[in-house]
């Protein structure tokens, strides 16, 4: 039975007394953060603690009347900073009392755009982390995991592209409790103050202001939550099954990853790449999948990524 978690639509749509469809709708541009779990901090702080199984104890068969050693597992305790993702937004105060709907239409749409933008952040985090690509006042992402940041770790395929800031990856990810999945403080949860008329400190004009703000991070998991397929070129070096299957192979049995995360230059490669191979000459469909698992396409994904070495 799948497990049917808890993610940023249900934590954000309720905070903030949306409707939910509303919500779905706005977190059609993040697709990727709209599909992670989420949970609670370890401790219902800022600072979220989580332990990796890092080390399977010795054991072994014995004669009789025979001894052998202990041993111990190992673990390692991975620490995660939750960062404060502000979505705050002002409207001027005569722009809205003039609105044809009134001022609270005109703030609540300037409002959910804010937080499709701040959802949008928060998925370009989750993937960029704090490097060139992604916000280095945010939290540790995806490029920032030494688990897949060089071609000699062993969740990394390449393509082979070496074009300077002209390449991307396909993701495989697992997500769940103990892998990939947002974390966030429950007990403070989505703040968002009353609306108020007050001044512009920059311009200084009266303005309807809404403070929103929420601590927000991911947990990483271990190195078999993630896995890369990196250096895919924007023509040659493409994106093809054999790639994904090398990085499907990566992960232990039973243990693989229930989405390929990618932008859509890379789905019409793999789409080109089965055209190519199709015995009737038709046009292969669009891929839903690879090897049983699904494909997420997201434009969080970049096609300037930085060459990985």
């Amino acid at each position: 039975m799948a497990n049917d978690l808890l993610t940023v639509a249900d934590f954000v749509s309720d905070a903030l007394d949306v409707d939910k469809t509303e919500t779905t709708e706005v977190l059609n541009q993040s697709p990727f953060v709209a599909s992670l779990p989420i949970g609670d901090t370890s401790d219902g702080s800022e600072t979220h603690k989580y332990n990796k199984y890092t080390g399977a104890p010795t054991v072994g068969f014995r004669s009789e009347n025979a001894g052998r050693d202990y041993d111990a597992s190992e673990d390692t305790v991975v620490t995660v900073t939750c960062k404060i993702l502000d979505f705050s937004w002002r409207v001027d105060y005569a722009v809205a009392n003039a609105w044809r709907q009134g001022p609270e239409n005109l703030i609540a749409r300037e409002g959910a755009r804010h937080l499709a933008a701040a959802l949008w952040k928060l998925e370009k985090q989750v993937i960029y982390g704090t490097g060139a690509l992604g916000d280095a006042n945010g939290f540790d992402g995806f490029a920032d995991s030494t688990y897949i940041d060089a071609l000699a770790d062993g969740m990394v395929f390449g393509a082979g592209d070496a074009t300077a800031a002209s390449v991307t990856s396909c993701y495989a990810v697992r997500t769940g409790f103990d892998d990939v999945r947002l974390v966030t403080p429950y007990s403070r949860g989505v703040s968002l103050g009353e609306t108020i008329v007050t001044e512009a400190n920059d311009t200084n004009h009266p303005v309807y202001y809404t403070p929103a703000s929420l601590y927000i991070g991911v947990q990483l998991g271990g190195a078999y939550s993630v896995g890369r397929i990196c250096n895919i070129g924007a023509s040659a070096n493409g994106l093809d099954d054999d790639l994904i299957s090398d990085v499907l192979s990566a992960f232990p049995a039973n243990m693989g990853p229930n989405m390929l995360v990618m932008n859509r230059p890379s789905l019409k490669q793999l789409q080109q790449s089965r055209t190519a191979t199709n015995p009737t000459g038709a046009p292969a469909p669009f891929p839903q999948s690879s090897f049983n698992v699904p494909i997420l396409v997201t434009d969080s994904v970049v096609s300037t990524e930085a060459v990985v070495v």
